[in-house]
């Protein structure tokens, strides 16, 4: 039997706070559903204490989705988690993630405490948590850059007072995939309870590691990866929740499996970046534009010869159009075949080597060459 890794979508609540992109309560409705549609099983719905708009927020979503869990994510302060307990009043399945600094630079420059006050404030979060809810998350926020050991006597501490996951964030994306995957380690084998709770990665990609360092921790023991569609979020984002789905998708030898539907992934992609008004970059992978674009005449070649000469995913696997053959001055002769072959033209190598000949004139002048100047070219060699 594989494991089963469980996608937490934080899309509409750490996504969401990218400036300039927040949404409206119907927009996140929408979304949300179209989360459950494609199988995630944790929506984090928001953070009710922040404003009266999300709280709106999560109360609406918690009436509206019956198989995600419907996440509120709180502070550790007691006033956060009643209100993350109101907003979820409407939940099928809800949960309460609450949490609070771990790292020692945290602990002195933001909280202004010591290890020993945060562990009391950390415990007494989960226990208030768990009165209201039966399902807590804790989060030990910076824990890339905690102590090891302090990190695990307060993750010890929390699952011992209700906590059922625990997101070891790698908030500020800091670490190397080999040091967040030994932090999971470290937690595996030196937290006597942690059978009694999932282990979940939550991070971010300042340094452009966050899919890795999720892949990291999965490898060591996690079973819940927290992400984004697209990779949206705070700074340079969150791990994408679609980069995570193929890699476990497509490396069937992980002996992993998630409940996402891959083939609505891309039009999620596109629903997420136009709600949000937020382009997904061109190469970005698996929803990115070029994902399964070819213009290098090498790789066209091969690729005619066989899709998977240059492609390790089926773009219809992910609800993604069609791979494209893009002409340019890059593009050899039988792409330029293809493509003529496509728009209803038959020639033998003679005119082939003519139009190319033509094509490599005009390709060095554009940056692509389009069917109406295939056409263009055709007239001339065949008048």
């Amino acid at each position: 039997m594989k494991n089963r890794i469980y996608i937490f979508d934080t899309t509409l609540r750490d996504g969401e706070q990218v400036p300039g992109c927040q949404l409206r309560v119907d927009e996140k409705l929408i979304i949300a559903k179209e989360l459950e549609a494609l199988g995630v099983d944790v929506i984090e719905a928001g953070f009710p204490v922040s404003s009266p708009g999300d709280f709106i927020s999560v109360q609406e979503i918690s009436k509206v989705v019956k198989e995600p869990i419907v996440c509120a994510l709180s502070r550790a302060v007691k006033e956060d988690i009643y209100q993350a307990s109101e907003a979820l009043k409407y939940a099928k399945r809800k949960r309460i993630h609450t949490g609070i600094g771990s790292s020692d630079f945290h602990i002195q420059y933001k909280f202004n405490s010591t290890r020993e006050e945060i562990l009391e404030r950390a415990i007494g979060a989960v226990k208030y948590a768990k009165s209201l809810v039966e399902d807590v998350e804790f989060y030990a926020e910076d824990a890339g850059r905690a102590d090891k050991d302090f990190l695990a006597t307060m993750i010890e501490a929390v699952i011992k007072a209700g906590a059922t996951v625990v997101n070891i964030p790698d908030t500020n994306g800091y670490c190397t995939p080999d040091q967040y995957g030994d932090i999971i380690q470290h937690l595996m084998n030196r937290v006597s309870n942690i059978d009694r709770a999932i282990i979940s990665a939550h991070c971010h990609n300042d340094l452009g590691l966050a899919t890795a360092n999720s892949l990291a921790g999965v490898l060591k023991g996690a079973r819940q990866v927290e992400c984004t569609i697209n990779g949206i979020g705070e700074r340079a984002g969150n791990t994408s929740l679609e980069e995570v789905a193929m890699i476990i998708k497509t490396h069937g030898s992980l002996n992993l499996e998630t409940g996402i539907k891959h083939q609505r992934l891309y039009p999620l992609s596109q629903m997420v970046s136009t709600m949000m008004r937020m382009p997904v970059q061109p190469n970005k992978a698996i929803v990115g534009g070029n994902a399964y674009a070819h213009s290098s005449g090498i790789h066209q070649d091969g690729f005619l010869k066989n899709r998977e000469n240059y492609e390790i995913i089926d773009p219809k696997d992910v609800g993604f159009p069609e791979a494209s053959i893009v002409l340019t001055a890059r593009s050899g002769r039988h792409a330029l075949k293809h493509r003529l072959e496509q728009i209803g033209y038959e020639v033998d190598q003679k005119e082939l080597d003519q139009v190319y000949a033509r094509f490599l004139e005009l390709a060095d002048q554009k940056k692509e060459i389009n069917n109406e100047d295939l056409v263009n070219l055709m007239a001339e060699i065949l008048a």
